[in-house]
């Protein structure tokens, strides 16, 4: 019994350590989530705007069934939560070490320092681990992805091709075809990205169910019923883009999707019930990188259908 209230403990302990900060905050809450058709679990190419690795894609109502996409070597490994990979490693890891010393399997627990000599394993092996799969990630070489730019503000490219035709068009696998993005397209994106996060701020439900999937609006959803619980309120405004370009468009059937990877500053602050700044500043722009892909059916407007976060 003493074992497992102390596994118990080490895990509830881990999952605090993991649970995203007040200032991961905004819409999204700096995870990946949502839906990109076919290829939600293949990393987009990267791009001028996000050079480095994609997060992969942590909650999705999409099949993990990656096809053949335009990174390396095609399918890329299925997502994993970080959450339970991290806490499993570490577990893991923490009876692994007691193995090596003589004890059994959970012998960590009771020796080496008792319970905090525990949390010691599992927090050094967490760290260990996560170390050597971004230095894994970081070594291995970056697909060349689109160079469309487009301007903060005009919508038109800077200098780059415009969808088709390219790298960044191209089809990740048979059951879709490469499209090409227009000037317009690039307006829409960025209002998209100033108007979602105005009717995150306001909590807005009839405005977030109009610019975004039904799925992402339910994690949206999920998210602002997380704030009202603990009695704080995110507040994001003042959303500038600095920079973006088009990583690769596609169509499904009667389904388009535009994933784009964006550059853009905002005010990220968060207040409690009474109005006192728990995180963030009412006056200082933070400054953040991240992919958006954006889904239009039938023709339709687009709306936003995933998020996820450059590394």
């Amino acid at each position: 019994m003493r074992r497992t209230s102390l596994l118990l403990a080490a895990v509830a302990v881990m999952g605090l350590a993991m649970t995203p900060t007040l200032a991961d905050a905004r819409a999204g809450s700096s995870s990946s989530m949502g839906s990109r058709g076919s290829r939600t679990f293949t990393a987009p190419p990267s791009t001028n705007t996000s050079p480095g690795a994609t997060q992969p894609m942590q909650r999705s109502v999409s099949p993990n069934t990656p096809s053949p996409g335009p990174g390396v070597g095609g399918a890329v490994a299925p997502a994993r939560s970080g959450f339970m990979s991290g806490m499993m490693g570490g577990l893991l890891g923490a009876g692994l070490i007691g193995m090596m010393f003589g004890g059994g399997m959970f012998s960590g627990m009771s020796g080496f320092g008792g319970f905090f000599g525990l949390l010691i394993q599992v927090i050094l092996v967490v760290v260990l681990v996560r170390f050597a799969l971004r230095w894994f990630r970081r070594s291995q070489p970056a697909a060349a992805g689109g160079t469309s730019m487009f301007s903060p503000g005009g919508g038109a490219p800077l200098g780059g091709m415009m969808g088709g035709g390219g790298p960044a068009a191209s089809a990740g696998g048979s059951a879709s075809t490469p499209i090409n993005i227009v000037p317009a397209d690039y307006q829409a994106f960025e209002q998209l990205l100033k108007n979602v996060q105005a009717a995150w701020t306001a909590q807005n439900p009839n405005a977030l169910r109009a610019l975004t999937s039904p799925e992402m609006f339910s994690y949206f959803g999920e998210q602002i019923a997380d704030q009202n619980r603990r009695g704080v309120r995110n507040s994001v405004t003042d959303v500038n883009l600095q920079q973006g370009d088009l990583a690769e468009a596609w169509a499904e059937q009667s389904r388009d999707f535009a994933t784009v990877a964006m550059k853009f500053s905002m005010i990220d602050v968060t207040t409690d019930a009474s109005g006192k700044v728990v995180d963030g500043s009412q006056t200082e722009h933070v400054t953040v990188t991240e992919l958006w892909t954006f889904l239009r059916v039938g023709g339709g407007s687009w709306t936003l259908s995933a998020i996820q976060q450059s590394r």
